[in-house]
């Protein structure tokens, strides 16, 4: 499930009939119910399965013709994608009521069968990495049907320095349902069910941070207050969470000999740990440049000497409030898609058509918004909380750029559409680009094109400058984890550090937004998951660039870049556009792109 956190900076949440009829999705392509019977016959069908292939496979890998092998690894991705759409039901019914304990039941149900189901399986990975180098190479030579398992193999594989015995790998799996999966959905419901009183009304998380973006600065500084408050009142239950998760990643890092607490997120994205080092360095020390030069503009703008948190996404003064209906943000992404490719375009359609988005924002459902790929014989499936405004319809554009690149990765198969996080923000970060790009090009207004350019910049801020600060974040909360349990006021002040050091000499930050990091879904689902946004903008504005130098065959060359799933790695993927992610100058070309908006901004 590719999530993006909502950096919201609409107003609050208008009516849904204000915005036309949003739609709601239909999950039957799944399955009809939680009580539909052919979920039941598959949950039981899966257990038959995995048991099987146990009992068929179990102990003979290391012995098998490399045609025998591809044959194991054919029936293995038949059930891994069953399961997978067991869980995807699961998950996806779940993000749309979090509040339904009867939902919340059948969910943890679902896990706990296909955790059992898949423990039957973990030997399978297990033999492969054990078996040697040479007589891997022997069995590929031998079989060309084993030889389109290679990339399979190849990733498989790069896991051997860091497994575990048979009996640990085991344990720690069946362990998930009651350890880190337990944690999360604690983290969920919780968020969930809180509410921030704000002049009479209890908001949920999403209007309320919505209300930072309100242009009256009154409103603005009264949300943040009421978020503090209540976020405040839960800081301990967060802040064991948070300290059980990373403990519990320390622990398993430390079994499995991983070097850093980042290194097994950067193995799992295919990424050097020093390409990661080269992006957080290049990106720390273009703060000056970028957030703290434009946060000083924006303070000039809104007429203060230092900005507040609750005005980092405060909308210009003389921004004109507009908002956009769904059938108009759903034309405008669709229009941007098809000047650069009728295929992006075509794709896109069906998510509309078809239903396979939910967007209006509700009580109980999921924050935020993502993208869930399920598997290729469905479709994937996007959540957001749409509120009509310029934002919303960039978040529409970045999903539905997930969306598209899963459809198209899914023709290589279960195993082989898996894509690391890196390069799967790459696809939903170019679909933003193309989308702001014909905004920009179509609005003749220079006020409107101002108000669209600082949009733009706040929003590369927050995917490039505020990702890098979360992921420092994060690298230091770890880090300290491993000497001992931190306070929940510890925590805190690391927090306060890094997004002063992030946003510069022109926010005063209050001592109550200390507790902002405890809303952040991606420290609790997936550590170190942040750093992908970055990543991506910065090889999204690279790629940009040779687009407009050479726009000639660059959307074929885009297309099969999207087709190859998780078959090539980064630098294979980016050799046809003569681009090196490894180049230390590489990050810098990107933020560059940033600083040129800058610059226009302050010759407005």
């Amino acid at each position: 499930m590719i999530r993006s956190l909502q950096d919201s900076n609409s107003k609050s949440s208008p009516k849904t009939g204000d915005l036309g009829d949003l739609p709601t999705w239909n999950l039957a392509d799944l399955y009809r119910s939680p009580d539909d019977a052919a979920l039941a016959k598959d949950l039981d069908r899966i257990d038959a399965e995995a048991s099987h292939f146990a009992e068929h496979w179990a102990g003979k890998i290391s012995d098998v013709s490399g045609d025998r092998l591809a044959d194991a690894i054919e029936e293995y991705e038949r059930i891994e994608e069953q399961m997978g759409r067991l869980a995807s039901y699961a998950q996806l019914l779940h993000a749309g009521d979090q509040l339904d304990h009867e939902i919340g039941r059948f969910f943890q149900t679902v896990n706990e069968r296909l955790n059992d189901a898949s423990a039957q399986l973990v030997f399978f990975a297990l033999e492969i990495n054990r078996i040697k180098d040479p007589r891997l190479h022997a069995m590929l030579s031998d079989s060309p049907r084993l030889q389109a398992w290679r990339p399979w193999l190849r990733d498989t594989r790069a896991y051997r320095d860091h497994q575990l015995s048979d009996e640990a790998e085991c344990l720690l799996h069946d362990k998930q349902v009651a350890g880190r999966n337990a944690w999360n959905r604690l983290f969920d419901e919780t968020i969930a069910s809180l509410r921030f009183p704000l002049n009479g009304e209890d908001l949920t998380e999403t209007e309320a941070l919505h209300r930072l973006s309100d242009p009256d600065r009154s409103v603005r500084e009264a949300a943040g207050k009421a978020i503090a408050s209540t976020l405040q009142q839960n800081v301990k239950l967060f802040g064991h969470i948070t300290n059980t998760l990373a403990k519990d990643k320390e622990i398993e890092d430390r079994w499995r000999r991983y070097p850093r607490a980042v290194s097994a997120r950067n193995l799992a994205n295919h990424v050097e740990d020093t390409v990661v080092d080269a992006l957080s360095s290049a990106v720390r020390n273009a703060y000056p440049r970028l957030s703290h030069r434009y946060y000083r503009i924006k303070a000039d703008w809104l007429g203060l000497d230092r900005l507040k948190y609750w005005d980092r996404n405060a909308p210009l003064p003389e921004a004109p409030e507009r908002l956009l209906g769904w059938s108009s943000a759903q034309e405008t992404v669709l229009d941007a898609y098809r000047r650069f490719s009728p295929t992006l375009a075509e794709i896109g359609q069906q998510f509309f058509a078809e239903h396979w988005i939910d967007a209006p924002p509700r009580l109980g459902k999921a924050s935020g918004a993502f993208s869930h790929p399920t598997v290729p014989s469905a479709h994937p499936y996007i959540l957001m909380n749409y509120q009509g405004h310029i934002r919303d319809v960039m978040t529409l554009a970045h999903e539905l750029g997930h969306g598209v690149h899963q459809v198209l990765a899914a023709e290589r198969g279960h195993l082989l559409s898996r894509t690391p996080l890196t390069l799967a923000e790459t696809a939903s970060v170019f679909g933003e680009m193309l989308t702001f790009r014909a905004l920009l090009e179509n609005e003749s207004d220079p006020q409107r094109r101002r108000v669209l350019l600082a949009g733009k910049v706040e929003d590369m801020l927050n995917t490039v400058v505020r990702q890098i600060s979360f992921y420092e974040f994060e690298r230091r909360l770890h880090d300290r984890r491993r000497e001992g349990e931190l306070l929940p006021e510890q925590i805190g002040q690391i927090w306060m550090d890094t997004s002063q050091e992030s946003l510069g000499p022109a926010f005063d930050l209050d001592e109550d937004y200390a507790v902002f990091w405890t809303y952040v879904p991606h420290f609790i689902h997936v550590p170190f998951y942040v750093y992908a946004y970055a990543f991506g903008d910065c090889l999204v504005n690279a790629l940009y660039a040779v687009y407009q130098e050479k726009p000639e065959g660059f959307a074929e060359k885009y297309l099969d870049l999207l087709k190859a799933g998780g078959t090539l790695r980064y630098r294979e993927l980016l050799a046809p556009f003569g681009l090196d992610a490894s180049d230390p100058t590489f990050w810098d070309k990107g933020l560059s792109v940033i600083e040129v908006f800058i610059g226009e901004l302050e010759s407005m």
